[in-house]
């Protein structure tokens, strides 16, 4: 045996080194990462906002034999439920065999991504062209969003209650709208301006129409005309956008991207690249050991506020619950639970190296990222997994052939993140971070890899399937 090869044999025990997906995989295994993603297209195609995030997974759901939960059903191991958080949120779980305060396993994501929200009273008109007015959602580069092609997806509830579903602008038959830019023949003060304000916030106006009302010798407004053709497709009047909720999203549809057909580009990887894994693990449980339990959370992207964020109760209120079925205490449960937070972290771009400490980073193809901590400068807003943890999950996915690394959210002092992990380690429960690489992160048009999709479903599986105890 050659000296080479004593040493490379020492290397392969003792050196962390990440394996590209091609290295590890089969061709059979990388074919199943590709059939896998098949299926995560079209939920991105179906879930471009929270609420049809909801509901396209109570669709997936209801059809493998989940139904809504109801607090006072007795409970038994094998059943699937799930509970809607006013359709913006939603919990499911697959009850096991061991007994709850035993803890549960949890595997919890975002369904909101970066957008833009129409205002309250958002209609007007310009020198004959009419608008929406809007206002960004989560932490977007503004000029992003310019000339592009976008659609309109929502809610809007008139004021007897009814309402009204808008999703416009993704068919091939349907109108598009825009945010127009200025031709880089008149742009030189505009250049000259710093990036995040090369485009306002107060700028990020829609182009919706051009055409004024017109009725036999009398005419009016371009704004008139399209409330003429609001309230002739949907039945509203203006003063119904006071109670709407309506987002504007890119208009086209998830991609494979390279000639290799390895990488998919899309809107709204962040973060439904991990919810939809995590819903697809979930799914593939009959009776597991630990009550097993997806969330799909709202609000991530502009700090987990509000009732159907994970700052709110509705986590700790729907164990409770299942708890009480039991007779057991809700809080015990939570104390002997465990808990990928399921979230996205940045990929290494060769085009932008200084943002990242290259030992410390993720890279596309090496699979999922387990993130020890996020928050930012001295790891402020985190939540920071203990050693014991992260030596179970280590085991955890290298016993389930999940091909995972290690990563850090760019360069000390340079940006950071958070997640919802810390809200969910407030309540008692152990929890670490784990999530896709994504390139282009926050975009209208973000990429991952289809092998690292895969083995994000892999590593969900592997918690919620799990045997042992912490």
């Amino acid at each position: 045996m050659s000296e080479k090869t004593k040493i490379e044999q020492l290397k392969e025990q003792l050196c962390y080194s990440p394996k590209n997906a091609v290295e590890v995989l089969t061709t059979e295994q990388m074919q199943e990462a590709d059939a896998y993603c098949v299926g995560y297209k079209q939920y991105l195609d179906d879930a471009k906002t929270e609420r049809e995030a909801v509901d396209a997974a109570i669709v997936l759901a209801e059809k493998r034999g989940f139904r809504p939960f109801d607090r006072k059903d007795k409970l038994v191991p094998g059943d699937k439920v799930y509970y809607n958080n006013r359709g913006k949120s939603l919990l499911l779980a697959v009850i096991g065999t061991n007994p709850i305060e035993e803890g549960v396993s949890i595997a919890a994501a975002h369904i909101d991504s970066p957008r833009l929200d129409l205002k309250p009273n958002p209609l007007y008109d310009d020198h004959d062209l009419a608008y929406f007015d809007t206002h960004y959602y989560g932490g977007i580069k503004k000029y992003q969003w310019v000339a592009m092609p976008l659609s309109l997806h929502g809610v809007i509830v008139k004021k007897d209650g009814t309402t009204v579903t808008v999703s416009i602008g993704d068919k091939a038959e349907d109108p598009v709208f825009c945010v127009t830019d200025l031709l880089p023949h008149l742009a030189a003060d505009q250049m000259k301006r710093p990036a995040n304000e090369i485009v306002r916030g107060e700028d990020l106006n829609i182009l919706i129409g051009s055409r004024p009302f017109k009725d036999g010798e009398e005419s009016d407004s371009v704004k008139l005309n399209i409330l003429n053709i609001l309230f002739e497709k949907y039945g509203i009047v203006e003063a119904d956008f006071l109670s709407a909720e309506l987002e504007a999203v890119p208009a086209y549809s998830a991609r494979d991207v390279g000639f290799d057909r390895s990488m998919i580009g899309a809107y709204g990887h962040d973060d439904r690249v991990c919810a939809y894994p995590a819903l697809t693990a979930l799914f593939a449980l009959e009776k597991p050991a630990y009550t097993a339990i997806t969330v799909l959370a709202d609000k991530e992207e502009i700090g987990s506020d509000g009732n159907t964020g994970m700052q709110s109760a509705f986590l700790p209120y729907f164990i409770d619950d299942i708890a009480a079925a039991f007779g057991v205490e809700g809080r015990h449960v939570l104390q002997n639970s465990l808990c990928l937070s399921a979230d996205v972290n940045v990929a290494f771009d060769p085009l932008y190296p200084e943002t990242v400490e290259q030992r410390n980073c993720a890279f596309l193809n090496r699979g999922v990222v387990l993130t020890k901590y996020t928050g930012s400068r001295g790891k402020s807003g985190t939540s920071d997994a203990s050693a014991e943890l992260m030596a179970f999950f280590r085991r955890n996915m290298e016993d389930n052939a999940v091909l995972w690394q290690a990563g850090e959210l760019g360069r000390v002092d340079l940006g950071g993140g958070g997640t919802v992990a810390k809200y969910i380690a407030n309540l008692d429960v152990n929890t670490v971070d784990l999530g896709v690489p994504v390139l282009s992160m926050h975009a209208p048009f973000e990429v991952v890899s289809k092998t690292d999709v895969y083995m994000a479903h892999k590593a969900f599986l592997a918690l919620l399937s799990r045997n042992e105890k912490l």
